[in-house]
This record gives structure tokens, C-alpha cells and sequence, in this order.
């Protein structure tokens, strides 16, 4: 990946300490055609790495021509026209391929991945590989994800959780936000100071295995709220599974607004 940079922290002369593991991680942003994982393409991709400081050290973005038209409310949210796409874009088949192998190469690395609401991320990539005929992440780890976290540790915070709400609570500066690159770096920041705020699981693997119980119990009381409310029938359920969604599941909650 080439080699970036970034302002961030920069004039600080000391930073709090961090995990072992949150001295070096991958970000990892999609902005899409719309918000389900099954049926949904990539139209942008970000994937780089932050240091200990939230600097970013090496990035790679992607445009694809997802392959049918954006619509109007997704080029809303990142600015993407689907005629842009189709001038501009590579061939979805080639973007899914290689950023499904960048992710690849850095948890083969034993490097963190932070994706906010990772779920949603990681399930429309697997869904697109498999729609390309390329291997998928089927379970990749090890994931952070700032999003269950956030959640689990400040579980009764009043508000949304959208990236751009929680970012401002940590004080990460958020500028362009629904552009992949900014919200990749931006949920690595948040990471970072989520580990700077909470004593978090030392291991990775702990890590990655709370937030799959984390991310499980969430579901269920939001399914509970949702049922309350009439927002959902009695037997309707929000898929928990975390972080890849299988193809055929219950509802799936979209990503946080």
C-alpha cells in the first residue's frame, strides 16, 4: 500500500500508553449501492494502517463500477453518481479481489482490523466475493469493532451512535465523513481512544471473542426495543452474528443512523 500521512496528534509530545495490540492496526471503510449486505455492491474501499499515534503510515482507496445504478439516496451519503462509477470505476470483481486480499494479507499479519459496525462491512464484502467467485473472509479476526464497543462500555449514553455522533464524543476529528478513507481512519482513531478511556481485553483473541457475545446481546435488546415499539413483529429478530453475516439470516440491522 502506498505510504500516507496524516496531522493528526502531530505537536503532541506524549500520548497515553495503548495495548500492545492498538500500537498498529488496519482500518477498513465500503461506502455501497445501499445498506443491505446480500444484494448491495462496493463503490468506494479504503484500507490502510494507523500507528500508536493515529498517524496513518500506508493507505490504498478503491472506486469500482459496482455493476448497476447507484441510487440517489446512497450518492446522497458519499457523493458517488453511478455515471461517475461506470467513467471512473475499475470492474467490481477486480476491487473486491483486491481488497479482500489486502485484509487478507494484514490479519495473516496478526494486524488488527478496525471497521465501525464491522458486521455490515465485512458481510457485503463476503456477499460480493462469492458474487465474483473469489474466496471470502468468512471469518476473519482479529476485528475491532468501535461501534460494539462503544456500546458495551458506555452501554446507557443517550443518543446515536453513528460514527460522526461517537467520533465527537472521543474527540477524533472527522472531516468528509461517508468518504471511505475518512471513516476508516476515523474508526481507528475512535479505537484508539476507546482503549485510551476503558480497560480493554489485552489479548486480541479475548477481544475479537467479547465482541461476538457483545455484538449477539446487542442485537437482542435492540430486537426487544424494536418488538416494543411495533417496529418489529413478536417473531421477527435482528441478526447478531458478528463480524460476518451469514447469507441466510433473520433481519439484520442496518448501519447505525
Amino acid at each position: 500500500m502506498d505510504v500516507g500521512g496524516s496531522s493528526y496528534r502531530e505537536g503532541m509530545s506524549t500520548a497515553p500508553d495503548l495495548p500492545a495490540w492498538l500500537t498498529r492496526v488496519g482500518v477498513f471503510d465500503l461506502e455501497t449501492t445501499g445498506v443491505d449486505v446480500t444484494s448491495d455492491r462496493v463503490v468506494t474501499a479504503h484500507v490502510g494502517v494507523l500507528d500508536a499515534s493515529g498517524r496513518q503510515i500506508a493507505a490504498r482507496s478503491w472506486l469500482a463500477d459496482p455493476g448497476i445504478p447507484i441510487p440517489e439516496g446512497a450518492t446522497a451519503d458519499h457523493g458517488i453518481t453511478t455515471t461517475h462509477a461506470r467513467a471512473h470505476g475499475r470492474p467490481a470483481a477486480e476491487v473486491v479481489g483486491e481488497v479482500t486480499a489486502a485484509l487478507r494479507s494484514l490479519l495473516a499479519q496478526g494486524v488488527p482490523v478496525v471497521a465501525y459496525n464491522a458486521s455490515y462491512d465485512f458481510s457485503l464484502l463476503a456477499h460480493e466475493a462469492v458474487r465474483h467467485g473469489i474466496e471470502p473472509l468468512a471469518d476473519p479476526a482479529p476485528i475491532i469493532d468501535p461501534l460494539v464497543i462503544d456500546k458495551a462500555y458506555d452501554r446507557y449514553r443517550r443518543g446515536k451512535r453513528t460514527l460522526e455522533v461517537v467520533a465527537a464524543h472521543y474527540a477524533v476529528p472527522l472531516d468528509g465523513a461517508h468518504e471511505a478513507s475518512a471513516d476508516a481512519i476515523a474508526a481507528g482513531r475512535v479505537a484508539q481512544a476507546l482503549a485510551r478511556q476503558f480497560v480493554l481485553p489485552q489479548s486480541l483473541s479475548e477481544l475479537h471473542t467479547r465482541q461476538v457475545g457483545w455484538a449477539r446481546s446487542q442485537a437482542e435488546s435492540l430486537t426487544e426495543y424494536f418488538i416494543s415499539i411495533g417496529r418489529l413483529e413478536p417473531e421477527e429478530t435482528l441478526d447478531g452474528t458478528w463480524p460476518v453475516r451469514p447469507a441466510a439470516s433473520a433481519l439484520q440491522p442496518r448501519r447505525p443512523s
